[in-house]
């Protein structure tokens, strides 16, 4: 008698038929499942992400609405002018300057014969939000004319395009240096960190303070700058040291024993372990690009047309900063973006941070 071995279930046969590239997109896929079950768990991640979708929808919405409904001579963000017409009640002493009007301005203004509780039409700047008329204005406009709305939906593309290019960036250059310093140690270690710590010393906003002051930058090289200072300094040293735990591993050793070189072993087995971490870190990056580029632009030390910084600064330099709400349309909505959109991003982080740290999931 003779011992035969069943013969393996057709499921099993077409995976062992199955081609190597269909075996990884079904175990990245299986990934991708399991990492999203966890990171909808967490209710933070999701208002993040529905925020930075929310915002999305802000930079998409822009150019349709000027392709479509806008005018680009009342709607542009930098070239546009409207002066809407706003009614105002002539008093004796005004309490409310966007309702009210004192009978000696208007008298001199428009019509000597104005008398008190008269109704006046004005076309002053900046007007407050309106909803009627042949050219609403749902968010108002600024000192200079121009529609707050359309600068503020403009200026999230400046956001979202600066934050990827530091993200990216930044992924890029501390994966590669933590990875490096972990793997080779010795001198190419020290050189590395050293330069880390270095980078950390000096303060990030004053430094592209200097530099912005200096050269002409524009959006995409204050992403570079802010991807490469950030790239070589604390998240480089973060990632070094999964680098670290990952080298060690039993798996590390048997493909150098079975004749992996130095590439091989950084690329395919060192460098995807650490991703996880490096994109973790990237959500941060972003969020200090936000807030990094608003700064700057507040200054006025950046080449770029439009930004919610800019809008910040012009309602400043026209002397609105201390009006309180009595000009709220001038700063809350460009300032409440900003956090916003930072916030957002920061929260999406701490929710990928249960995903890719074991030790914070929910057992």
């Amino acid at each position: 008698m003779t011992d035969t071995l069943a013969p393996p279930s057709p499921g099993v046969e077409a995976t062992l038929a199955d081609p190597l590239w269909r075996v990884r997109l079904r175990l990245m896929r299986r990934s991708l499942k399991l990492n999203w079950k966890l990171f909808s768990a967490n209710r933070i991640g999701l208002i993040g992400l529905s925020i930075i979708a929310i915002f999305a929808a802000m930079a998409i919405a822009h150019p349709i609405l000027m392709a479509t409904q806008w005018s680009a001579q009342i709607y542009h963000p930098v070239t546009g002018y409207d002066a809407p017409a706003v009614e105002k009640l002539v008093v004796e002493d005004v309490t409310d300057p966007l309702t009210e009007i004192d009978i000696s301005t208007a008298r001199i203004q428009l019509n000597p014969f104005i008398d008190l509780g008269d109704t006046v039409s004005i076309r002053s700047q900046p007007a407050p939000p309106t909803f009627t008329g042949p050219t609403p204005h749902y968010l108002g406009t600024d000192p200079l004319g121009r529609d707050v709305l359309s600068q503020l939906l403009y200026s999230t593309r400046a956001a979202f395009s600066l934050g990827v290019i530091a993200a990216v960036v930044t992924v890029f250059i501390a994966t590669a240096v933590g990875s490096a310093s972990a793997y080779f140690g010795g001198w190419i270690d020290t050189l590395l960190m050293r330069f880390a710590d270095l980078i950390l010393l000096v303060p990030l906003l004053p430094v592209l303070i200097v530099v912005s002051a200096l050269f002409n930058i524009s959006l995409p090289l204050l992403g570079l700058v802010i991807g490469i200072l950030s790239g070589f300094g604390g998240t480089a040293i973060i990632l070094k040291s999964q680098a670290l735990q990952v080298k060690v591993k039993p798996f590390i050793d048997a493909a150098r024993i079975a004749g992996g070189g130095h590439v091989h072993l950084i690329f395919r087995h060192i460098i995807p372990n650490v991703l996880p971490l490096s994109f973790l870190y990237m959500m941060f990056t972003v969020t200090d690009a936000i807030s990094l580029e608003a700064t700057l632009s507040f200054l006025g030390l950046l080449s770029i047309p439009m930004s919610w910084g800019i809008m910040i600064n012009v309602a400043s330099t026209q002397g609105y900063l201390l009006s309180g709400t009595d000009y709220w349309w001038l700063l809350i909505p460009a300032g409440l973006a900003v956090s916003m959109l930072a916030a957002s991003f920061f929260l999406v982080g701490r929710a990928l941070d249960e995903v890719v740290n074991p030790r914070l999931r929910h057992r």
